[in-house]
């Protein structure tokens, strides 16, 4: 991996979610059959009860909470709040397929210029916020890009066509 000062721990990518749960198998039943997730092995080393899934290049890790009882229950979905977000091929069928399934959600939309982005927001069993999206249409434009328009333009002529800050011009 190429060094920079700005990644002096030199990370690579994100490996997973930890959330801890009413219930771990209801939310594996959840993150399998709504998002897709797989169960995967966990560690038998570890002496809480849990479960791994993988799904969507992330991890997410289950911990059964010691009291379930006094997990906060989010009754509000509130697009404001903590929450990860997946990026999908169809809002519409996401919409549809969410209401197949009875799950409730809000609607949220991003705009910048032309640029229109479409998000759905719903909880899972334990109240943790999930966001579904079309947000790679939305471009990923360094802060620097809109302080500095002639580096701008020189970074953008340096780059292919197909990448995401290419797509938008400053």
């Amino acid at each position: 991996m190429k060094e920079s000062a700005g990644n002096l721990l030199h990370l690579t990518s994100v490996n997973h979610v930890s959330l801890v749960c009413r219930c771990v198998e209801k939310s594996i039943e959840f993150y399998q059959n709504v998002l897709g997730f797989s169960l995967v092995r966990r560690p038998r080393s570890l002496d809480s009860h849990g479960a791994w899934l993988f799904g969507h290049g992330i991890g997410i890790h289950l911990l059964q909470s010691e009291d379930p009882e006094n997990v906060p229950s989010k009754k509000e979905i509130n697009p404001k709040d903590n929450h990860i977000s997946f990026q999908c091929e169809s809002m519409g069928r996401v919409e549809k397929e969410l209401e197949r399934m009875g799950v409730k959600y809000v609607h949220g939309t991003v705009e910048e210029g032309s640029v229109h982005v479409d998000q759905l927001f719903f909880h899972d069993p334990n109240g943790f916020m999930i966001e579904i999206c079309n947000c790679d249409s939305f471009p990923l434009v360094p802060e620097t890009m809109r302080t500095n328009r002639s580096r701008a333009n020189l970074l953008l002529r340096s780059m292919p066509p197909t990448h995401p800050i290419q797509r938008f011009s400053p």
